[in-house]
C-alpha cells in the first residue's frame, strides 16, 4: 500500500486515539507488524500548539518511518499552518481529523462535525494540501447521522483536493461508538474514488479483518480499540491474512515483557508521576481476562509510584507464569 512516496509494509494501520496512541504505543504497534501508526490528534489552534500536551504528542523520537501526524481543527488557515509546523518538525504524512465524534471536538465544529459542511471540507483540504509537500490523508465517518451518509461525496471532494489516502469509520457522527459498524458505505466510498481507502470500525480479530476487507474492497484496515492492551493483534492479523492460519496467543512471559517495555516507555516520555497515572489504563487493558485481574486492577489503581507499579506488574505476571508452563500460551 502506498501513501504518496511511502510504501507501507502492509495495509494495517493504527488508528489515532487521543490518550492512547502516544510514542510508546505507536512503537510497540509498529514492532508487532503495523504498517503505519498515526499519532494522537494535535490541536491546530496557535495558542494550544506549544502546551506540554501538544509537545509530547509531537514527540516522535526513534520512531519507525514514515511518521504520520494527525491535526484537528476547523479553520483552513490554522490547519495549513499546523501542517507546515508538523512537516518542519519531521512529519512525513499529515492526517486530518474529520472523524472524532467527541462533544468537546464537535462543539468547536471540528472532527466529524465538519462532515455536515461539504464546502468547508473542501476549503480545508485545499488549504492543507497546498501548504506542504508531504502527502495528506483524511479520516472521516460515514456521515453526520444515519439519514445523511455523505461519505462518498466527501471522498470525491478529498480525491479532487489531492488527498493521498482516506480512512473511513463505519459509523456516523451521531452514532458515536454505539451499535455496530456498517461497511456498505465504505464499499460505496471505495467504488467512488481511485485513492487508497482504509476501513475502520469493530475490527477486533484476524477473521473479522478478512471479512471487512472482502465486504468493503478496501485497500487496508485501521485498528483502534481492539489494540488496547493487545499490540500483538497486528502480528496476528498480518499472519492470518497471509496464511489463513491463526497464530497462538502470546505466553504470559511474552506479555510481561511487552507490558514492561510499554511501562518503561511511558515513564520515559511523561515522567514517572504522570507516566504512572497513564499506565493504569494500559495495565488494566493488558490483564483483562487473566486470573485475578479484577483484584489486581484495584491494587494498581492505588499505586502512585512507578517502581511500586512496575514491581506489582512483575509480581502479577510471575504468579500467572507459575500457573502456565513455559511456552504455554494465554487464551
Amino acid at each position: 500500500m502506498r501513501i504518496g512516496a511511502h510504501t507501507l509494509r502492509n495495509g494495517l494501520i493504527v488508528a489515532p486515539m487521543a490518550g492512547v496512541t502516544d510514542r510508546p504505543f505507536r512503537k510497540l504497534a509498529r514492532r508487532f507488524g503495523a504498517g503505519l501508526a498515526v499519532s494522537e490528534m494535535t490541536a491546530s489552534r496557535p495558542e494550544l500548539r506549544n502546551t506540554r500536551k501538544s509537545l509530547l504528542r509531537r514527540d516522535h523520537a526513534e520512531e519507525e518511518e514514515p511518521i504520520s501526524v494527525q491535526i484537528v481543527g476547523a479553520d483552513p488557515v490554522a490547519l495549513a499552518d499546523s501542517a507546515r509546523l508538523n512537516a518542519d518538525e519531521g512529519a512525513q504524512i499529515i492526517d486530518i481529523n474529520m472523524g472524532c465524534p467527541a462533544k468537546k471536538v464537535c462543539n468547536v465544529y471540528a472532527g466529524s462535525a465538519l462532515l455536515a459542511d461539504e464546502r468547508l471540507v473542501g476549503r480545508i483540504l485545499d488549504a492543507v494540501v497546498a501548504a506542504v509537500d508531504v502527502p495528506i490523508t483524511l479520516k472521516i465517518r460515514t456521515g453526520p447521522h444515519p439519514g445523511l451518509r455523505n461519505a462518498p461525496r466527501i471522498a470525491r471532494i478529498a480525491e479532487s483536493a489531492g488527498i493521498s489516502m482516506l480512512a473511513v469509520h463505519g459509523r456516523t457522527r451521531a452514532c458515536g461508538f454505539r451499535g455496530v459498524a456498517e461497511y456498505a458505505t465504505i464499499r460505496e466510498v471505495k467504488t467512488a474514488v481511485r485513492i487508497p481507502v482504509v476501513a475502520n470500525g469493530d475490527i477486533d480479530s484476524p477473521a473479522q479483518a478478512r471479512r471487512v476487507l472482502e465486504e468493503t474492497g478496501a485497500d487496508g484496515i485501521m485498528i483502534g480499540r481492539a489494540a488496547h492492551g493487545r499490540p500483538w493483534i497486528f502480528r496476528e492479523i498480518d499472519h492470518y491474512l497471509a496464511t489463513g492460519l491463526d497464530l497462538a496467543a502470546p505466553s504470559a512471559r511474552e506479555v510481561q515483557v511487552i507490558l514492561a517495555e510499554h511501562l518503561d516507555g511511558l515513564y520515559a516520555l511523561y515522567g514517572e508521576e504522570q507516566g504512572t497515572r497513564i499506565a493504569r489504563k494500559h495495565i488494566a487493558w493488558t490483564v483483562a481476562g487473566l486470573p485475578g485481574a479484577a483484584a489486581f486492577r484495584r491494587q494498581v489503581l492505588k499505586l502512585d509510584d512507578a517502581d511500586a507499579q512496575f514491581s506489582a506488574v512483575r509480581d502479577f505476571f510471575e504468579a500467572i507464569s507459575a500457573r502456565y508452563p513455559e511456552g504455554e500460551t494465554l487464551s
